[in-house]
């Protein structure tokens, strides 16, 4: 056994991920997998739920695999008792559902704000109140474990209350962190930025495509956008022991575009938190007016 499987303590854990098939869920569920975990899985894409049943079938892990939508309570109640049933016990949670679509807060209404709300942070909640009594009755403690958004910590113009609803499960997740600490129960987020998933390019209105790699040279500091592992390592750790005297706060797997905080590094320039004069001086050149 090597250090980290030694130190991790997650080889014979089980863990229960909403929205694992597709996306960042599949590499989280898979990376969680490969470090020994027993898995229980429930999403709503079908075809994803079959490639990631065959892909740990395959590997031999121990996993429950499900079409479902995590939103519905009576679905997140099932699943949970199907965990009871095949490992009586569950040592984390990994809350992955979450959506969203562009459009100015004045042309948005209740019904768009209720979907909104139930999916980026009532399952949660829900989720929450399932997971916790069990961890709370396995006496091992637990992690519990958000994936948020960099949204949720800075202005969204077009996702107000998406945003609004990723913040309050980070400040949920900080109190319920403070409620548990006694258990040995963890609760932490992991906020990424701009990780190129069919549900990020959806939603940014670029699918199909991939983001600019100028483009993400200027606007993020390491130069690239994130992919999937970026964010599952993040979880790994939070799941494990590695992680045991963190709770309450947020990772971000972001290549620094949060501490960057509105700094770009301009071509031929450098950093600067406002266009360059030379690059305005283009943009009105080739559009033939002052801007």
């Amino acid at each position: 056994m090597g250090w980290f499987e030694e130190r991790s303590g997650l080889a014979g854990t089980v863990a229960l991920v909403t929205g694992g098939a597709g996306g960042l869920g599949e590499a989280i569920a898979s990376d969680l997998a490969a470090n020994g975990v027993a898995l229980a899985v429930v999403d709503l894409d079908a075809e994803a739920v079959d490639r990631l049943r065959a892909s740990l079938a395959e590997r031999g892990a121990d996993a429950l695999v499900r079409v479902g939508d995590a939103r519905d309570p009576a679905v997140l109640e099932s699943v949970v008792a199907d965990v009871d049933q095949r490992w009586g016990r569950l040592d984390t949670l990994v809350n992955v559902v979450g959506g969203t679509f562009r459009a100015p807060f004045t042309e948005t209404n209740p019904k768009g704000w209720d979907a909104l709300l139930r999916t980026n942070l009532l399952h949660v909640l829900h989720a929450c109140s399932l997971a916790v009594p069990r961890m709370q009755a396995g006496g091992r403690g637990g992690s519990i474990v958000n994936v948020s958004t960099i949204e949720a910590h800075r202005a969204a113009p077009g996702f107000a209350v998406y945003s609004a609803a990723k913040a309050a499960v980070e400040q949920f997740a900080r109190s319920l962190a403070v409620e548990l600490a006694p258990d040995g129960i963890r609760v932490n987020n992991v906020a990424p930025d701009i990780v190129p998933t069919p549900n990020m390019l959806r939603i940014s209105g670029e699918e199909g495509s991939v983001i600019d790699p100028e483009g993400a040279r200027i606007a993020i500091p390491m130069g690239r956008a994130g992919v999937p592992t970026d964010v599952s390592g993040c979880v790994v750790f939070l799941a494990s022991a590695l992680s045991a005297y963190l709770t309450g706060t947020t990772l971000h797997p972001d290549g620094g575009t949060y501490a960057s905080s509105g700094w770009f590094n301009w071509p031929d320039v450098g950093w600067r938190n406002q266009v360059p004069a030379s690059l305005l001086g283009r943009i009105a050149d080739e559009g033939g007016s002052q801007p």
